[in-house]
């Protein structure tokens, strides 16, 4: 018997090859990258009752419920348009992520900051956070980084300014006319105030947790843009970063918080320079 088995086993596998293998590997790496993606999210739920639907289709059919059968197919048919409006959050999310990713990267050949140029943004910030925290004043601080939202840049008001703590404090000091909104930061410069961000559309989050945190979360959602938050109820410091959001920072946990993140990030983008740098060198000794 175990011959038998052993045969069976070789004699399936002889009819795999290699591209075979590579494309249940990619089929199974999709799967898998959209259930990690939808899950803990409404499409979760939709899914299950898609899957149902796609079950009592089949049976129907087996058991030939014509009416019924005849009613669930066109229904789906149709269904494919209305799935792509419903998913329509989660897509984008999606297709963001894969432009985030390695590969997405590699088309994007700007020059980035250097180590002291990400040293003294981090003590700007760190110090106007300090003093609205000690304050209470209410703040909302963007960072961009690989993703550009520039789409948010123009809702607000436009500064373009070196980054200092004195004007990030006077921008968030109450009755002023930029208090109210987003600040967003693109590398060492002050490019808006008062800008409008997206709400977080997870319907887990905290009760307790105000419009500034839940527009924090949005926008992380939404890109790879580090997010700072001052309550101005307690005058806790958060931070919100791909979705996640961690609070009650001290203004030295922040700083190292915003040195990993933007210091990694840095290091990525100019290993990413120097391979586009070394493949234009190749380019130009074959010529």
């Amino acid at each position: 018997m175990l011959q038998n088995v052993y045969s069976y086993i070789v004699h399936f596998f002889s009819f795999i090859n290699i591209s075979d293998i590579i494309d249940i590997s990619i089929v199974a790496f999709v799967v898998y990258k959209l259930i990690k993606l939808i899950r803990e999210t409404r499409a979760e739920q939709l899914i299950k009752g898609i899957v149902i639907l796609l079950v009592v289709t089949q049976l129907s059919e087996w058991l030939k419920l014509n009416t019924i059968n005849f009613i669930l197919v066109n229904t789906m048919q149709v269904g494919v348009v209305a799935l792509l409006v419903v998913f329509q959050p989660e897509l984008r999310r999606a297709l963001e992520q894969m432009g985030r990713s390695r590969f997405g990267n590699m088309f994007n050949f700007e020059e980035y900051d250097s180590e002291n140029d990400i040293n003294a943004v981090i003590e700007e910030i760190s110090k106007a956070v300090q003093t609205l925290s000690q304050n209470r004043i209410g703040a909302l601080i963007v960072l961009e980084r690989d993703t550009k939202i520039g789409d948010i840049i123009r809702t607000g008001v436009t500064i373009d300014s070196v980054i200092s703590a004195e004007l990030l404090v006077n921008i968030f000091v109450p009755n002023t006319p930029l208090h109210d909104g987003a600040v967003i930061i693109r590398k060492n410069k002050i490019k808006a105030a008062a800008c409008f961000l997206p709400l977080s559309q997870n319907q887990n989050l905290s009760k307790e947790l105000g419009t500034r945190h839940r527009a924090a979360l949005g926008i992380s959602e939404n890109s790879d843009a580090v997010v700072i938050v001052v309550s101005e109820e307690t005058g806790k410091i958060s931070i919100a970063l791909d979705g996640d959001l961690t609070r009650n920072l001290t203004i030295e946990i922040l700083k190292k918080a915003l040195n990993k993140t933007l210091q990694s990030n840095r290091q990525k983008n100019n290993k990413k320079k120097l391979l586009s740098w070394k493949g234009k060198q190749s380019e130009r000794n074959i010529k």
